[in-house]
């Protein structure tokens, strides 16, 4: 009975409902990751709906069909938008904006001024930093980092422990893996593979 009446004082009392009383006006949200309906609420800033497991800053912005769920943080300044997703310990912070389809998920963290968007999938415990773009069906996963002016895109993929950085270009069908290096103003295209202890720069 005390918990009804509370709920009717948030409502009579108050015209704009802070994000800590719309979480204690409990709503749901499904997003389809296998879990059913969670404790979910629509982020103040975009309309975004997120997970209350999940934590978005008041200055981040969560566009209208965007989704963060599961343990994520989407901090500072950072977007998310379209039908973009951040999940698991997937972290997005400083300036970075994903968007399109693309995903953050696991342990991933990408954060600088980097642009991530298209059908981008960025896994595992991936670093996208500095002002990288990876865009279109690329993917970047494992231990991998993409750092400084960096690009990664069509159809791309960049894992296990390699580093793509400076203003280096990975391309295409191209593959970068193991310990490998690609900087410089180094181009990967192609069906091109880079891998073990290798080192591509120009």
């Amino acid at each position: 009975m005390i918990f009804s009446l509370d709920i009717k004082w948030v409502y009579d009392n108050i015209s704009i409902v802070s994000e800590t009383e719309r979480e204690f006006v409990m709503t749901t949200f499904d997003f389809n990751d296998g879990n059913g309906p969670v404790p979910a609420h629509q982020h103040l800033n975009g309309g975004g709906w997120v997970a209350n497991t999940a934590t978005v800053e008041d200055t981040a912005y969560v566009g209208p069909c965007a989704r963060v769920y599961g343990n994520a943080e989407v901090s500072e300044n950072a977007r998310v938008y379209g039908n973009a997703e951040v999940f698991d310990n997937a972290e997005v912070y400083d300036n970075a904006w994903v968007f399109d389809n693309a995903q953050v998920c696991d342990n991933a963290w990408v954060g600088g001024d980097v642009l991530v968007f298209g059908d981008v999938l960025v896994f595992g415990n991936a670093l996208v930093g500095g002002v990288a773009r990876v865009c279109d069906n690329a993917l970047v996963g494992g231990d991998a980092r993409v750092y400084g002016n960096a690009l990664v895109c069509d159809n791309a993929m960049v894992c296990d422990d390699a580093k793509v950085f400076e203003d280096a270009w990975v391309t295409g069908n191209a593959k970068v893996s193991g310990n490998a290096m690609v900087y410089g103003n180094a181009e990967v295209s192609g069906n091109a593979k880079v891998f073990g202890d290798a080192e591509v720069t120009e």
